[in-house]
């Protein structure tokens, strides 16, 4: 029994000598540092490819809704246009007015007679409005909204024309331009220069000026109704009643060509008028004699 106490206090002590020797080799500090260094190193590394997965993964994320964020811009940028506010197509330094107004067909006399445009001596129906600067001058034409260039070209009455389309069945036209900056296809922003109000010789009395129209379709808005208003007033608009007032006022026209036909026809010459004169002077010279 003393024996085994014996035994068990020199344990202790004996385990305690053995640690001792172990700190007093050489080889014990530099082979501890040693096997601290790898775990060290083997704890970056592993750290390192953690970190190297999980940043794959974000840069995953982020590319996966790229196609995404495309069609999201799409969407804002449509929205964005649809609330566009549409403009008067002069820049903002320009002080304007309207000189030929839009031909109304529900409007008084008076208002229609402002929108007609006498040309060879008869009288057209304005389908938009004319726009000149206060002191006469030529000014800059700007793009009343934001859109796509689908047409560029000259008219021999008009001058210069540029259409513009804005999706939604939507276009905006611009006549009586000179130096025009833009060609088909062009993406134009609005308020972004399209050229320079000119003169043209259908509508000589309005001097330098644009010939500005909104269209739906084929069918013609009053462009006054429109402005300082949202682009989506104009998408919503009904246009049945305007396509009945349209038909309408062409067949009245048909109809005025016709008799303007039959009173020509009906109309002697001069010649002839001045054939029967000497006629009925020879009768009654004759009957005279």
């Amino acid at each position: 029994m003393v024996c085994e106490v014996m035994k068990m206090q020199e344990f202790p002590g004996g385990s305690k000598n053995k640690w001792s020797k172990l700190w007093k080799k050489k080889w014990f500090f530099p082979a501890l540092y040693i096997v601290l260094a790898i775990f060290l190193i083997t704890g970056v590394v592993l750290y390192q490819q953690v970190q190297h997965k999980a940043t794959e993964g974000i840069d995953d994320i982020a590319e996966m809704p790229s196609n995404n964020d495309d069609m999201f811009d799409e969407k804002a940028e449509s929205v964005l246009q649809h609330e566009e506010i549409i403009k008067m197509p002069v820049a903002e330094d320009v002080q304007a007015e309207i000189v030929t107004k839009f031909y109304d067909y529900d409007a008084s006399e008076e208002e229609q007679e402002k929108g007609l445009t006498l040309y060879n001596s008869r009288y057209y129906q304005s389908t938009g409005v004319n726009i000149a600067a206060d002191d006469g001058e030529s000014f800059q034409v700007t793009a009343a909204l934001s859109g796509k260039v689908q047409e560029v070209r000259e008219d021999p009455l008009l001058g210069q024309i540029v259409v513009l389309h804005h999706g939604e069945q939507i276009s905006t036209y611009y006549a009586s331009l000179n130096d025009v900056q833009v060609d088909v296809g062009d993406e134009v922003k609005q308020g972004d220069t399209i050229g320079q109000a000119g003169k043209n010789i259908f509508n000589e009395e309005s001097g330098n000026h644009v010939h500005f129209e909104i269209r739906k379709g084929e069918i013609e808005v009053n462009p006054e109704d429109f402005f300082n208003e949202p682009l989506s007033k104009l998408i919503d608009l009904d246009t049945s009643q305007l396509e009945e007032a349209k038909e309408k006022s062409e067949e009245i026209d048909e109809e005025s060509n016709e008799e303007d036909a039959e009173d020509l026809e009906e109309t002697p010459d001069k010649e002839d008028e001045d054939a029967a004169t000497e006629t009925n002077r020879d009768v009654s010279f004759s009957i005279t004699v």
